[in-house]
C-alpha cells in the first residue's frame, strides 16, 4: 500500500522501518524537515518528504505524534480523500500533555481525534510500549505473539489497521467502534501488558473506564522512578508493571 507517516517520534521510526521492509511504498515526514530524517529510519526502503507530500496520493496516512502536534497537521487530515486511511496512534498524558478539558469528560480519545479532524479516523498501536513494539514481533502464527486492538467506525479502516498491524509483527485484534476504543487507552487491562490475540478479548471486557485516569497517572510516576523521566526501562519490566497496576 501507499502510506504516508507523520512524525519520526520513537514510535514513528519503528513503524516506517517495519512497514517499510514489509513490502509498502512508505513516506515519511516531520516538522522539522526531510533533511532532519536519519538515514537508519530509511534504510528499509522508505523515503523522506515533507509533511505536504507524504499525505499526496496515499492510501493510508498513520500519525505518530502526540496531540499538541495535531494542529500543525489539522488542515491536511481535514482535506484528504474520505476513502483514505487515517490511522491514529497517540495517547493522551495530562503530565505530558496540555490539560484538554474535553479528555477529561466522557469521550473516548479517538473520538475527541475524530471530531477534532472531522474525518474518520482508526486507532491502532497505542497499546503496546516502544520496547516491546521494537523488540517483540513474530511471524504470523507463531506461539506467544502479541496482540493489539484496532478500533475504528468504518470496518474498512479497521480492516486495513489490523492488517497493518499484522505486517508490523503482531496479531490485530478487532476492539470494535471508537466508542468503545476508551478500553484501549493508558490504565486499561490491554495497555503495555503485551497480551495475546486469546487473552485480548477477556481482557478488553475487564476495562473499567472510570479507574483509567488514576492507574494511567499512577504508572507514569512508576516508571519514571524506575528509569527517570522521559524514559523507558525494559520491555519485561514494563510489562510486569503494568499487570500489576492495570490488571
Amino acid at each position: 500500500m501507499k502510506i504516508g507517516i507523520l512524525g519520526t517520534g520513537n514510535m514513528g521510526r519503528v513503524l516506517t522501518r517495519k512497514l517499510a521492509a514489509a513490502g509498502h511504498d512508505v513516506k515519511v515526514a516531520n516538522s522539522r524537515g526531510p533533511q532532519t530524517i536519519e538515514a537508519e529510519v530509511l534504510e528499509t526502503g522508505a523515503q523522506a518528504v515533507t509533511t505536504e507530500d507524504a499525505v499526496k496520493d496515499v492510501e493510508v496516512v498513520i500519525m505518530t505524534m502526540p496531540h499538541p502536534a495535531f494542529e500543525r497537521i489539522r488542515q491536511l487530515i481535514a482535506a484528504l480523500p474520505e476513502e483514505t486511511v487515517v490511522i491514529d496512534i497517540s495517547n493522551y498524558f495530562p503530565g505530558r500533555d496540555p490539560v484538554n478539558p474535553e479528555l477529561d469528560s466522557d469521550i473516548a480519545e479517538s473520538e475527541w481525534v475524530r471530531d477534532y479532524f472531522g474525518r474518520p479516523i482508526a486507532k491502532a498501536w497505542n497499546s503496546i510500549g516502544m520496547v516491546s513494539f521494537e523488540t517483540k514481533g513474530m511471524p504470523k502464527g507463531q506461539p506467544g505473539r502479541v496482540a493489539l486492538p484496532v478500533s475504528a467506525d468504518r470496518g474498512h479502516d479497521r480492516d486495513i489497521a489490523m492488517a497493518l498491524v499484522d505486517d508490523t509483527g503482531f496479531d490485530g485484534f478487532d476492539a470494535g467502534s471508537l466508542a468503545d476504543s476508551w478500553r484501549q487507552q493508558p490504565g486499561s487491562p490491554v495497555y503495555i501488558t503485551d497480551l495475546t490475540y486469546d487473552e485480548m478479548g477477556p481482557a478488553l471486557a475487564l476495562a473499567e473506564r472510570h479507574r483509567l485516569p488514576k492507574r494511567r497517572d499512577i504508572s507514569a510516576q512508576v516508571f519514571a522512578e524506575r528509569a527517570g523521566e522521559g524514559k523507558s526501562p525494559d520491555a519485561e519490566t514494563v510489562v510486569r508493571i503494568a499487570r500489576a497496576l492495570f490488571i
